[in-house]
């Protein structure tokens, strides 16, 4: 680790300012050499606050993406433990999948800056503007049959909207099956892909990749996209760390699973759930089908009462599910 690495380390573990000389003296260097480090650190794009009589600190909005400031705010056991921190990836989904039959251990965790190829459900784009946006898709290893894989998505839509809830002010809903809304619009994405083992019938390994519009991005999105999207800084006035929010995804994400067998999170998912309710349309295949969402079922299916009887969908079987509109 070089000297600017050991000084974004160190302040990334102090909440308060912290001498030069203290950090010179903890890290074994001269405080010129502090000094120097925090300038090449500032020149890097990360924030940094310092002031005469007390030193330097981390700014709490600091946007840039980093391991050690990720890494200093996990409480988990497994899951990002290991980090891979990218400027720019086609799709992090795609890149843990390459990593998985490698032998990336459970709870790898790939963070991007900025993707060029984002990937949403059923062959759809996601939108991921470069220091904007939380991109980061998640190795995981867990003794679940093939039955309990569809459970994967709706456990963490509960545990990303939770860990959006912690970091700032906001209500966040669910719309079945993986999107995220502040309000009226989407503010988040999640895409699970698994591998099974189909001679176990166990889940080999699954990616969860998660992809949050955390900091404005009207610009980017233009008028179309931003009439259904938005981001937690949009819609709260909130410019919250990037870092911060992957580590508490992270953090809720391990306490989520723990329990995912046991289905407790799904009353939590009932209650976010945006579609119940409502009339709305939806396509299964080259169907559309139209009817009153009226609950969520025991395996996170979407239940829909279309006038001659009730029907359930279940994760990847529904192209698009949205509001009717009259």
């Amino acid at each position: 680790m070089n000297v600017n690495d050991m000084v974004l380390k160190l302040l990334s573990e102090e909440n308060d300012y912290i001498s030069g000389e203290t950090a010179a003296n903890t890290i074994g260097v001269s405080r010129n050499a502090v000094w120097k480090a925090v300038k090449a650190l500032e020149a890097e794009g990360h924030t940094i606050e310092s002031l005469h009589s007390k030193g330097y600190r981390l700014a709490p909005d600091s946007i840039r993406l980093n391991e050690h400031l990720i890494a200093s705010r996990l409480n988990t056991v497994r899951l990002g433990r290991h980090l891979v921190v990218l400027e720019e990836v086609d799709s992090t989904n795609d890149y843990a999948k390459k990593l998985a039959p490698t032998g990336a251990v459970h709870g790898t965790a790939v963070v991007a800056d900025r993707q060029t190829a984002g990937k949403g459900r059923v062959g759809r784009s996601f939108e991921s503007p470069g220091g904007k946006g939380l991109y980061v898709s998640i190795i995981v290893r867990p003794d679940f049959k093939i039955s309990d894989a569809g459970l994967i998505t709706s456990m963490a839509a509960c545990a990303v909207a939770n860990a959006i809830e912690a970091v700032c002010p906001a209500e966040v809903g669910i719309k079945w099956v993986n999107d995220l809304y502040i309000g009226s619009k989407k503010v988040c994405g999640i895409l699970t892909e698994a591998t099974l083992n189909l001679e176990a019938r166990e889940l080999d390994h699954a990616v969860i990749g998660i992809g949050v519009n955390v900091l404005s991005a009207k610009a980017e999105f233009g008028a179309d996209l931003s009439s259904r999207a938005t981001s937690i800084e949009d819609e709260t006035g909130e410019r919250i760390s990037r870092n911060v929010l992957c580590a508490e995804i992270l953090n809720k994400l391990e306490e989520y699973m723990t329990n995912m067998k046991s289905r407790v999170f799904l009353d939590e998912y009932r209650r976010r759930e945006i579609l119940t309710g409502n009339m709305i349309t939806t396509r299964v295949g080259d169907k559309e089908i139209t009817g009153k969402a009226v609950g969520i079922d025991d395996n996170a299916g979407l239940v829909i009462n279309t006038g001659q009887g009730t029907i359930t969908l279940h994760s990847g079987e529904a192209q698009l599910s949205r509001i009717k509109k009259d």
